[in-house]
């Protein structure tokens, strides 16, 4: 490990260190707060302060713990250590997703009848052996975790399994009783709401035509394999995870379980940034602290574009090259036309998990229909994965046209 990498992760290291303890911090103000509001019937505004104030800490300490993770994942490590002798420098990071692959080389040369080649996506940079295939250009430009878009399987915690379903259980309800108690005394008891949940495995996919010929030239191949299909299978999980009805093959999305916006402040003319700080808010009073927001690209360049009365942009600079997030959490933008208008916020780490089954790979098949007649080959794109939305009050949706038209703010 170098100099350099010893001390980014001595940096992550104090990150989560500090997030622990802010942690702590955050959840015993918070049950202040809820005890406060039991008691009085309302919340003293420096209770508020100083929950908004370690909620930002505990965001930003999170969002800095997840931008360095990245910054020493295992991708980059692994593309740092690629030879940069190239002959040509016409070779790109997503080239080496499928042209690094001997297999298919050999695919290429001597393609035979009844003849499959799997090619795992997520897989690109395992293989050190790349002779006889274009090298990568080392580029000057450093292109770091801080300009790449999240998508909204970023937000959601990771999970894996082997099996075709996935039993877990889903938290509807806690009821807290916890309190000082003296000696010799009965401990007061909490209840725990929650449904035991079976979920499916399901796949995504779709197929596609190539010629034989188009082997020829592997580089041009792995880029229409990587950037088209691969695309268009993110865009179907996007859907899924957002708005899937759970019936059928489909997934349970996020979407049809959370909870409805409310103005828990009467909050008078909110603009949309005021809404998805208020719905950060709802979030923390069902004891979920929200981790994201999630928004279409056109509400987003709205709220982006938005400026004060001396005409400077109130959310960040048309320079600032930072992910994007609003109240101290990351934002996702989403392309969806079924999400225009409409906007997610919530706990993605805590209140859903997503596990994959089988990672988006690529098989390519040598006879499939009439592919032998018009010397085609078939291809085939697909994942697997289960979405298990375990604290669906974690997460707050709505809708910006009608919540501004029912308070009369304008739409900005």
């Amino acid at each position: 490990m170098t100099d350099q990498s010893k001390t980014a992760a001595q940096i992550l290291a104090d990150v989560k260190n500090e997030l622990k303890e802010a942690t702590t911090n955050f959840n015993a103000k918070a049950q202040e707060a809820l005890n406060e509001v039991e008691k009085t019937g309302k919340l003293a505004n420096k209770t508020k302060a100083d929950v908004d104030e370690l909620a930002n800490k505990y965001n930003a300490l999170e969002i800095a713990k997840n931008d360095l993770e990245v910054r020493l994942g295992d991708a980059e490590q692994k593309f740092a250590q690629l030879p940069s002798n190239s002959k040509n420098g016409k070779a790109t990071l997503s080239n080496l997703i499928i042209a690094q692959s001997e297999a298919l080389t050999k695919f290429s040369r001597d393609v035979q009848v009844g003849m499959r080649h799997r090619i795992s996506i997520q897989d690109a940079l395992t293989s050190p052996n790349l002779d006889g295939v274009i090298q990568p250009q080392r580029l000057t430009e450093t292109v770091g975790p801080e300009k790449a878009k999240l998508v909204i399987r970023d937000l959601i915690a990771p999970g894996r399994t082997q099996s075709n379903a996935i039993s877990w259980i889903q938290i509807t309800g806690f009821t807290n009783a916890a309190k000082t108690v003296a000696e010799n005394t009965k401990k007061p008891e909490s209840s725990l709401q929650y449904e035991s949940k079976i979920t499916p495995v399901t796949t995504i996919a779709h197929t596609f035509k190539v010629s034989k010929q188009a082997l020829d030239d592997l580089a041009q191949l792995a880029s229409d394999f990587e950037i088209e299909m691969s695309y268009g299978l993110k865009l179907a999980e996007e859907l899924q995870i957002l708005f899937g009805d759970g019936t059928g093959v489909n997934l349970h999305g996020i979407m049809p379980q959370a909870s409805a916006f409310q103005n828990l402040l009467e909050y008078e003319n909110p603009t949309r940034i005021d809404i998805l700080r208020l719905a950060m808010l709802q979030a923390l009073v069902a004891r979920v602290p929200a981790t994201g927001h999630v928004l279409h690209c056109i509400d987003w360049a709205g709220i982006e574009l938005e400026k004060d009365t001396t005409g400077r942009h109130i959310v960040g600079s048309p320079t600032d090259g930072s992910i994007s997030s609003l109240w101290t959490l990351p934002v996702v933008e989403s392309t969806l036309p079924e999400f225009e208008d409409q906007f997610l916020t919530g706990s993605f780490k805590y209140g859903a998990q997503l596990f994959d089954r089988e990672d988006a790979n690529i098989v390519i098949a040598s006879e499939n229909v009439d592919d032998f007649e018009k010397n085609m080959l078939t291809g085939r794109c697909e994942e697997r994965l289960a979405l298990a939305v375990k604290r669906p009050q974690a997460f707050i949706k709505g809708k910006f046209s009608e919540i501004l038209n029912a308070s009369g703010s304008s739409a900005g």
